[in-house]
């Protein structure tokens, strides 16, 4: 994407799988499961990454090392060549998943794709309570 800027194998890549709050850290969470998201994708990864005014790159074609399954992943840059930082508010590559983290929950793809899962929910809870084995 940010073609013109210099050394793209040497951004820092932050793959989807780390702010996950349904992996586990042996699955490859980096941070807190309370601070996590939801099953975030790279796309909105990268929404998030253009917010913050961090140049990124999505790399839809590769996969997380640790699970060939997790596609995606997004290259971000967070110093300029001279060392000063793009966003002054974010330094480490830690509080750039913890702040992507947060927006990832409000992107607005993702916010309109809720709205009808939570009706659907509250339709088919109206079944009995009663059901299920028998005690023997």
């Amino acid at each position: 994407m940010d073609g013109g800027l210099p050394n793209f194998k040497r951004w820092n890549i932050i793959y989807p799988i780390y702010i996950n709050s349904k992996k586990t850290i042996a699955e490859g969470r980096r941070i807190n499961a309370s601070k996590a998201c939801e099953n975030p994708t790279c796309i909105e990864i990268g929404d998030c990454c253009k917010h913050l005014k961090i140049p990124c790159a999505i790399e839809l074609d590769k996969a997380y090392p640790r699970d060939f399954m997790q596609r995606g992943r997004v290259r971000v840059l967070l110093k300029r060549e001279d060392g000063s930082l793009y966003n002054p508010a974010i330094s480490s590559k830690k509080q750039l998943m913890l702040q992507v983290a947060e927006f990832v929950p409000r992107h607005p793809g993702r916010v309109k794709k809720q709205e009808p899962a939570s009706t659907a929910s509250a339709a088919g809870t109206s079944k009995s309570g009663k059901g299920g084995r028998k005690k023997k």
